[in-house]
């Protein structure tokens, strides 16, 4: 059975920093890619950041750059999303997404490649 397990979403003040995990399991991690994707209440669905396993290839939504840090750690199945200087615009569900299999920078931000998703986590950040 495959799992994504969020974890790590909470209530911070702007500025402040969480790091949220991603446990995975069920598949062959170390071939897959995992995005983080979230949705604010009322909003559409948006991506933020995305790793390829395979390879340690990181990409980042012009929103986030500069201030979150998606990483994995192999041994664990695990895909972590850092988030430092969070704003009040970065609150939402945050979900993480995976493929079974290695994503190109062409089809990595498209939610519609990924084959199966998490039941997401809150984060909401105070003004």
């Amino acid at each position: 059975e495959v799992q994504l397990v969020e974890s790590g979403g909470g209530l911070v003040q702007a500025g402040g920093s969480l790091r949220l995990s991603c446990a995975a399991s069920g598949f062959t991690f170390d071939d897959c890619s995992i995005g983080w994707f979230r949705q604010a209440s009322g909003k559409e669905r948006e991506g933020v950041s995305y790793i390829s396993v395979s390879d340690g290839s990181t990409y980042y939504e012009d929103s986030v750059k500069g201030r979150f840090t998606i990483s994995s750690d192999n041994a664990k199945n695990t895909v972590y999303l850092q988030m430092d200087s969070l704003k009040p615009e970065d609150t939402a569900v945050y979900y993480c997404a995976a493929a079974e299999h290695f994503l190109d920078t062409t089809v990595i931000i498209t939610p519609e490649e990924y084959d199966y998703w998490g039941q997401g986590t809150q984060v909401t950040v105070s003004s």
